[in-house]
């Protein structure tokens, strides 16, 4: 991926130009497919800059419908979130906007837009935000190669042509559209040469609009050193790991074979609910081919000392949430939160210093990926007890299956969204606000 040319010479800002524009780019043989983009290219340009650093985004909408930048993940001021209307109001055709903000924590994030979210980033509109920390490498043994990874998918018909966002009607909406080809950095079964044994580390993005990405590599195992919010406490091991929609894994991956091996990356169907494996087969994102080079043994690969504080849902304001759907009065399916949709919810009233527990019930026979905007929280394991592990993007899932966490509120105070990232079912109601006051 490009990385974002940087206007200031100060190390300790980035700043940079982003444009929303059309493109015509080549994803698989024919023609070229007119995309929509930030700057011409799929994904948009990288940005990575270092914990504590500015970041300055001068945006320039140059579609023929509004739009906006999402920042997922970073805990910033609430008027930068790019959630249109309630921190900002869309960006229109030929007009300007500057994003301005310090990145509080190192971790793997994203950005895109949140205006028709689901058109849009179906469309091409997403790119990769890295944040260093301040100084010195994570981890002394995290040596190796290091690759960011932005996993999607696109709706193309046979000649190439963007697929309608409204196409399959209300069974697609409730399904969540998934598209043909199936890319990583915005290509179709790419390569990646590695040297054998030798390790590497993939911060892994997922930014399709309803793909669940189950990934395998050959039943090589991964571990995990990193989520949404940057390094874990401990290591998690796994030959099978998953990423929901809007969702990142930090995964350390050593490839092992023979020379000029070729090891498949596969997206492996996921259990969302009916239709997400039912005749579905893996599908390729790309090959690791193999050098005739072997690597020394690398050293064994130690927890990441990353003290999270647990927090207490002792005197925590309990939130309850119900994630369903029903038949509008024009006989329409609408998606929504405790049985309304999006515009007609009232705002969850909560104020700076508070805690709230919040659990989420989902009543529907489709998981869903359950995000909230502008904080990390900490899921509960079944005996109400912290993970320890902070997130923002979390899999509720389907058939009353719950999701209890606990969120604290810094002093940001704003509108908050909180929605489904299936993309298709926030645009078709399943979002709500916090209303987060002094």
């Amino acid at each position: 991926m490009p990385l974002a040319a940087d206007l200031d010479p100060d190390p300790h800002v980035l700043e940079v130009e982003l444009v929303a524009q059309e493109a015509d780019l080549q994803l698989r043989p024919g023609p070229p497919t007119h995309l929509f983009t930030y700057s011409g290219s799929l994904p948009g340009p990288m940005l990575r800059l270092r914990q504590g650093d500015r970041l300055l985004v001068h945006f320039r909408n140059e579609l023929s419908e509004p739009t906006s930048i999402h920042w997922h993940g970073v805990r910033l001021d609430n008027p930068m979130d790019g959630a249109p209307p309630h921190t900002q109001t869309p960006v229109m055709p030929g007009e300007t906007f500057d994003y301005d903000f310090v990145v509080p924590d190192a971790g793997t994030f994203w950005y895109h837009p949140h205006v028709r979210s689901a058109a849009q980033v179906g469309f091409g509109m997403y790119g990769a935000l890295i944040v260093d920390p301040p100084t010195g490498p994570e981890s002394a043994e995290l040596l190796g190669d290091e690759l960011v990874v932005v996993l999607s998918d696109i709706s193309l018909d046979d000649d190439n042509r963007l697929v309608e966002p409204d196409s399959g009607g209300e069974l697609a909406t409730l399904f969540g559209r998934e598209g043909e080809p199936v890319l990583a950095n915005g290509k179709q079964r790419a390569w990646l040469l590695a040297t054998r044994g030798l390790r590497q580390r993939w911060r892994m993005i997922n930014a399709s609009r309803s793909r669940y990405f189950q990934l395998d590599l050959g039943g090589q195992p991964f571990t995990q050193i990193g989520g949404d919010a940057g390094l874990l406490s401990q290591l998690v091991e796994t030959a099978a790991p998953v990423i929901v929609p809007g969702g990142r894994a930090d995964l350390v991956v050593e490839p092992a074979g023979t020379a000029h091996d070729s090891l498949p990356m596969q997206w492996v169907p996921f259990d969302r609910g009916f239709g997400s494996t039912e005749f579905r087969v893996p599908v390729t994102l790309f090959s690791v081919s193999l050098s005739e080079t072997e690597a020394s043994e690398p050293l064994p690969l130690s927890p990441v000392a990353v003290p999270v504080e647990l927090l207490s849902a002792e005197g925590a304001t309990p939130v309850d949430l119900e994630l369903t759907q029903r038949t509008a009065l024009d006989g329409s399916l609408e998606l929504g939160i405790n049985g309304v949709p999006f515009d007609e919810s009232a705002p969850i009233p909560a104020s700076v210093g508070e805690t709230q527990l919040w659990t989420v019930t989902n009543r529907m026979a489709f998981s869903h990926p359950f995000h909230l905007h502008g904080f990390f929280f900490q899921p509960l394991d079944e005996d109400g007890v912290s993970v320890g592990e902070w997130r923002d993007t979390v899999d509720v899932p389907r058939d009353d299956g719950k999701l209890r966490f606990l969120v604290r509120y810094d002093n940001r105070p704003g509108m908050w969204m909180f929605h489904c990232h299936i993309l298709d079912h926030a645009d078709a109601g399943m979002m709500g606000m916090v209303d987060l006051r002094q």
